[in-house]
């Protein structure tokens, strides 16, 4: 299955509600961090999808409990 950049952006913001900056320098949260970076990396490819096989055990997580919150949301 994979991952398209809009998803991953709906991930972002969903943890970004979830887990939002702190402190007076507004240090991203380790989730929003992680998905970050594989933001980055799809942007700086050019890429439009991402197999969630190749993403990070921890960044794939991130985008199963955001899928899972927003089934959970739609019924």
């Amino acid at each position: 299955m994979d991952l398209t950049l809009t998803e991953l952006e709906q991930a972002i913001n969903y943890w970004r509600r979830v887990r939002p900056a702190t402190g007076e320098e507004r240090a991203l949260s380790p989730e929003v961090n992680a998905l970050a970076d594989v933001y980055a990396l799809m942007i700086f490819r050019r890429a439009v999808v991402c197999p969630l096989d190749s993403l990070a055990p921890d960044a794939r997580a991130l985008v199963d409990a955001w899928r899972k919150a927003a089934e959970g949301n739609a019924a």
